[in-house]
């Protein structure tokens, strides 16, 4: 299975490599179909950096969680900046304001948008066509457990599928396991965030990676959650932990 998941890697061009960056912040690099480089930057919680052919795209930008601190005036300006919801750990007003220049597209669910006033905004189901070669779909992100739901109900948040010249990138915002995963194929990178009581737990991710069969899978939005166990449950998948407490 180890040497059929390499050959699938290598027919995708998907090399990879982490390093630290001057700015400290861990830095993943992938080759989409065409040989161009895609750099993910951990910064912190639900907050990425993605790097693709000249643009800048940012994931929940947010300036500061506990004794972190993420200085967004030091970045360049985004090109796209995307939120999953309205919750103080994804919409960061003063971050989205920091990495805004003229034209820059904020994409975000209604609810972030009616706090913000303005945005362009996705639906669960939505896609949009940002450039020839970027695309962006929304999917569901939402809580299952008893108890729970009131935390992220089901059809007010968005999880994102965003295509970089082919690359599939599964950000899930924050959700637990949902019956809407069996409809997400093909993904090479899966973000799936494990905290509770707002998202999963461990076992619950294991359980979410396994039915979308992400080629890598990097655990975010995890707080101190113990993520130990996690790559040996899934010895299919390139699991890698980065600096998303």
């Amino acid at each position: 299975m180890k040497s059929l998941l390499t050959l699938a890697l290598a027919a995708l061009s998907l090399t990879a490599c982490a390093h630290q960056t001057k700015d400290m912040y861990e830095v993943d690099e992938f080759q989409t179909k065409s040989g161009k480089t895609v750099r993910l930057h951990a910064l912190v919680h639900s907050s990425i950096r993605i790097e693709f052919d000249g643009k800048e795209i940012e994931v929940d930008p947010c300036g500061k969680l506990g004794d972190r601190m993420i200085d967004y005036s030091a970045m360049p300006k985004a090109d796209y900046i995307i939120i999953t919801h309205e919750h103080y750990d994804h919409l960061d007003k003063a971050a989205i304001k920091q990495l805004s220049k003229e034209g820059t597209q904020v994409i975000m669910n209604q609810r972030s948008a009616d706090k913000c006033g303005a945005g362009t905004v996705m639906a669960n189901g939505d896609k949009l066509q940002l450039t020839d070669e970027i695309t962006i779909e929304a999917v569901a992100a939402y809580n299952t457990t008893d108890g729970h739901l009131q935390f992220h109900p089901k059809g007010r948040d968005n999880g994102y599928i965003l295509t970089l010249d082919g690359l599939r990138i599964y950000i899930a915002g924050d959700t637990e396991v949902i019956p809407e995963m069996a409809d997400i194929k093909d993904i090479d990178i899966a973000f799936l965030p494990c905290n509770q009581p707002y998202t999963m737990t461990p076992k619950r991710l294991i359980e979410a990676a396994r039915i979308i069969q992400p080629r890598v899978l990097f655990p975010y939005h995890y707080s101190d959650t113990d993520l130990s166990a996690i790559p040996a449950e899934l010895p299919d998948i390139d699991v890698r932990i980065r600096h998303y407490e």
